[in-house]
């Protein structure tokens, strides 16, 4: 019996030792990685709220550092004190992503169901009317969101979602329909007026969150929400936007880009199809997707198959 027991450990042994060093099934263990466009590491998302009259200063501040932002309006408070006109939108936002944020800035999760889809689909047609294109994303008022809502707008060609829930970290998020965002810009700092010490420790806190974003050698997307309007007119707040935008900008490694045209290319990646061995690969999309396996980075044109076995 002992010798039986023996000689089947020795037979399995010899088999996993096999399995771990045979070629084929090696090979099918390799992960394909994704990579963003032009095969960079990282992405930048900047996702500001409202459509204040301060996102004018925001957007021009942006366009000199060749920065690309995704603003969430409220059309019902287009054209009122203090926000932006309708006549302006589709020039002022030019090379920016235009998105949903609903037409009153409504707690969604108050709401019943069809208030919610009222708000977000008046809001998304009257946007579509103004940029003439489809308006695809979204950001909660207050980040207030739950299943109810998020069951709600699944049907409302809304392709994500942001929150307000702050991570601190740079992963891709599992629902798109509740994307938690990286960070408030500049963390908590200047959330109480009069409190110099904690403004300071929440810029060391916001920046040392970009400074490891900029360090990471890990796939990594950075998004940064917030308010035009909470700098103001306060000369010290916007030259912090100006000082963090020159901080992350003309970076090789980082991809600029809007919330949807993130989505566009996830969705590009993962819709890849891989044969069984991973040497032939074929994308139906219609962008080029990049991806890294083994070591080695590759580039497949929309709409091609290609080797991938060298």
């Amino acid at each position: 019996m002992k010798i039986a027991v023996f000689a089947l450990a020795l037979l399995l042994s010899v088999f996993i030792t096999h399995a771990q060093t045979d070629p084929a099934i090696a090979k099918s263990g390799i992960p394909i990685e994704m990579l963003f466009p032009q095969g960079k590491s990282k992405a930048l998302i900047l996702s500001y709220d409202d459509g204040p009259i301060q996102d004018r200063q925001m957007v021009a501040l942006m366009n000199k550092y060749k920065l690309i932002g995704t603003f969430h309006l409220n059309s019902n408070k287009l054209g009122t004190q203090n926000y932006l006109t309708k006549a302006e939108i589709k020039s002022l936002f030019a090379g920016h992503e235009v998105s949903v944020h609903t037409a009153n800035h409504p707690s969604l999760s108050t709401l019943s169901k069809i208030d919610v889809v009222y708000e977000v689909v008046e809001d998304r047609k009257e946007l579509e009317r103004l940029v003439e294109y489809p308006v695809r994303g979204m950001a909660y008022p207050f980040g207030n969101n739950n299943e109810a809502v998020v069951d709600a707008i699944s049907g409302l060609g809304i392709e994500y979602a942001r929150t307000v829930d702050d991570t601190y970290h740079f992963k891709i998020p599992e629902k798109f329909l509740q994307w938690h965002p990286t960070i408030h810009q500049f963390a908590k700092a200047y959330f109480v007026e009069g409190k110099p010490d904690n403004d300071k420790k929440e810029l060391e806190r916001f920046y040392q969150v970009i400074d490891d974003f900029l360090s990471t050698k890990e796939l990594a997307v950075l998004d940064v929400w917030g308010h035009s309007w909470e700098m103001g007119d306060n000369t010290v707040k916007w030259d912090e936007t100006e000082k963090f935008f020159k901080r992350v900008a003309n970076n090789p490694s980082i991809h600029y880009t809007s919330h949807i045209d993130l989505v566009d290319y996830i969705k590009a990646y993962r819709n890849l199809k891989f044969s069984v061995e991973k040497n032939i690969v074929y994308n139906p999309s219609s962008m080029t997707v990049f991806f890294k396996m083994a070591g080695k980075s590759y580039s497949v044109l929309p709409g091609k198959m290609m080797d991938v076995s060298n």
